[in-house]
């Protein structure tokens, strides 16, 4: 078909979409959806036959505005408050699952660096802790009270700065995707170097049993969360590196969809890992029982949400499939 006798037959109906838009709200469902399947499938035809077409963009941006219209108002129902925590993460947690083995690599490669640099300079860690910091934890040391610093400050207080931080930490981490996969993996890269270097430190002095006992208790959560945030970036990133089949903006927007529900995944760790913080790390009187209980509990957790949950649901998927 000529591309003009395709506009003539078609030109009246378009015009109706067009009104059917600028009243969206007085109209009825069943004749969105009719209106809405016609012109998705004059738009394929228009794609196939007239790609380079004016039409072909005149039909593409009228499909777009009757579906922002259609989705716009979209009430979610409050089942997708709990699905996306039980399905949507895990399902995207699974997906991008190199990307997390990734970034957990980037990770303790980066730890190892900070303890072995630390090893081999003793004034390594006050070019990554700073100063004002290892002045603190030694006179901490010398009172007794290595893990001093977790008491410093009142609890509510302690855990409202701790949250936020660590959650635009994550964020932090998840948005420089947009720079390409190198940012997320360079602030993981900082990150490890520095839990590298304060392990490390606790160790020369013979407290290295206390520091993990006190800081793997919120430290088991937080430092996981950053890891898989760390997974949310590389994601965004190599939407922008990779976009194999897909044009490299919706590659991207892909990439950025996916991440950023695994961001939003790791926010009640980060809530909890500050809550533990602000008001359990400080107490290291606790039986170092209750406390490695505490750790283990926390990595059982996380293993089974990022690791366990997302195979599990993969495997059942595949076999529902199959039978």
């Amino acid at each position: 078909m000529k591309e003009i006798l395709f506009i003539r037959n078609n030109i009246d109906k378009w015009r109706s979409v067009e009104e059917l838009i600028d009243n969206v709200n007085f109209e009825m469902p069943d004749r969105l959806a009719e209106a809405y399947t016609d012109l998705t499938a004059d738009l394929a035809f228009a794609q196939t036959h007239y790609p380079h077409s004016r039409i072909t963009i005149y039909l593409n941006n009228l499909s777009s505005s009757l579906h922002n219209e259609l989705y716009r108002n979209k009430r979610e129902k409050w089942s997708r408050v709990l699905t996306f925590w039980t399905q949507e993460v895990p399902d995207v947690m699974w997906k991008e699952r190199r990307l997390l083995l990734i970034s957990f690599l980037i990770f303790m490669v980066s730890v190892l660096i900070g303890v072995l640099s630390t090893l081999g300079d003793a004034s390594f860690p006050r070019l990554i802790l700073g100063d004002g910091y290892m002045d603190m934890t030694l006179e901490n040391i010398a009172k007794g009270k290595p893990m001093g610093v977790y008491g410093s400050e009142e609890e509510s207080v302690m855990f409202l700065g701790i949250t936020l931080n660590n959650i635009m930490v994550s964020f932090n981490i998840f948005v420089s995707g947009v720079l390409t996969s190198f940012m997320p993996g360079y602030q993981l890269f900082q990150n490890g170097i520095m839990v590298g270097c304060f392990d490390t430190f606790f160790y020369q002095h013979g407290l290295l049993g206390e520091s993990l006992l006190a800081t793997m208790l919120h430290g088991t959560l937080e430092l996981s969360a950053i890891v898989v945030a760390g997974a949310a970036g590389l994601a965004m990133g190599n939407g922008w590196l990779f976009p194999g089949t897909y044009s490299r903006i919706v590659s991207f927007q892909r990439g950025a969809k996916r991440g950023m529900k695994i961001v939003v995944g790791t926010v009640p760790l980060f809530i909890l890992a500050g809550f533990i913080e602000s008001f359990i790390t400080r107490h290291t009187e606790i039986n170092d029982f209750v406390r490695l209980t505490v750790i283990l509990l926390s990595l059982c957790f996380v293993i089974f949400y990022f690791i366990y949950l997302p195979y599990k649901r993969n495997h059942y998927k595949h076999a529902s499939r199959k039978t």
